[in-house]
């Protein structure tokens, strides 16, 4: 499915076509997609909300599938697709995950998420700050994506998938989940505090179930029943619209929705000393808000993309939960209308475009 020009997702934006099936580079991998998670970004990139450096574009960065190709070893005999240890997570009986070293190797089973590459020399990879890399690629908007048959990736990049979850359930962890573990972590929610979370889609529904297993008490604003319902099922202690006032202040609390407006109100969510962490690749204009709100040495702090290493955090402590994935699943030609319902707040859970049926 194919991004030429950005357009509202109402008017179709994306086009099936038949392209060239794309060959590996050095060290890189070929994946045969087999499902592809849909997420907000992919909403903002179609719409033009972000800066589109490449046109047309195959969007998509929640990309579960199969190694099919290995490319050459890199040139400057770095790591490449079919040398050095790779983590891969094991999930035994007993349900607790473990790292073990394995080689990437056609037939296995991997994930592509949003951060595509980063140049590893400059201050910010150097520091461990590789989200921050001002040279970084992300999938589906700098590079093809996986809303596809077939897509390429960087080896060093792609995440091993844990056996406890099926190709489906998989999909919106790669985005949705790493991305809201690391919200939980900038949030600097501890063991037993209590989370306010703004906004119940993909993202926070994963989060929560982190939270609980943390044994934090979670609060959930969103102005959906539907989603209100699914948040209670998953251990909320309190649901309610952002007009509500929850049973008592938070001590951490995140926004999800690319809503401006949420800000303040999460703000008045939050104790003296508490932090609100704004889980957004976009946002429309923040309102000006009484000073009182922001007193008290309350912290606002933005999340901006994810490490490899909150990947791979992320899959084993969401493999020895386990966590539970709710989704919605589309075929690929569908993509337009999950698109839509992702807009329309209509998904609940995360909405998964199906590619290919397994080998």
């Amino acid at each position: 499915m194919v991004l030429h020009s950005p357009r509202p997702a109402g008017e179709n934006p994306l086009r099936l076509e038949e392209v060239p099936v794309p060959g590996p580079g050095p060290g890189q991998v070929r994946l045969r997609v087999r499902v592809c998670g849909v997420c907000h970004t992919d909403l903002h990139t179609v719409e033009g909300e972000l800066p589109l450096r490449r046109l047309p574009v195959v969007p998509g960065h929640q990309v579960v599938g199969v190694i099919d190709q290995l490319g050459p070893p890199r040139p400057d005999g770095a790591a490449s697709s079919d040398t050095g240890p790779v983590p891969r997570v094991a999930a035994p009986a007993g349900g607790t995950a473990t790292f073990e070293p394995a080689r990437l190797h056609v037939g296995m089973r991997v994930g592509v998420p949003w951060l595509h590459w980063t140049c590893s020399s400059c201050e910010h990879c150097r520091r461990g700050e590789e989200n921050l890399c001002e040279q970084a690629l992300f999938t589906g908007l700098d590079v093809n994506g996986g809303y596809a048959e077939y897509m390429v990736a960087p080896a060093d990049f792609v995440v091993p998938i844990p056996d406890v979850f099926s190709d489906t359930e998989a999909a919106p962890l790669l985005c949705a989940g790493i991305i809201g573990y690391r919200s939980l972590r900038l949030a600097g929610v501890q063991p037993g505090e209590t989370l306010a979370l703004f906004g119940f889609g993909a993202s926070a529904h994963l989060a929560i179930q982190v939270a609980r297993h943390w044994g934090c008490r979670v609060y959930v604003f969103t102005r959906s029943r539907e989603h209100q319902r699914l948040a209670r099922e998953l251990g909320a202690a309190w649901a309610g619209s952002a007009g509500e006032q929850a049973p008592s202040p938070a001590d951490r609390a995140i926004t999800f929705a690319p809503a401006g407006d949420l800000i303040p109100v999460a703000l008045g969510a939050l104790r003296r000393g508490g932090t609100l962490a704004i889980n957004a690749v976009h946002l429309d204009r923040i309102p000006a808000f009484d000073y009182r709100l922001l007193y008290w040495e309350r912290t606002v702090r933005s999340v901006a993309n994810s490490t490899r290493q909150d990947a791979l955090e992320f899959m084993e402590i969401a493999a020895r939960i386990p966590i539970r994935v709710t989704t919605r699943v589309y075929p690929l030609e569908e993509a337009n209308r999950a698109l839509q319902d992702l807009k329309h707040r209509t998904v609940s859970g995360a909405a998964v475009l199906r590619i290919t049926e397994p080998d």
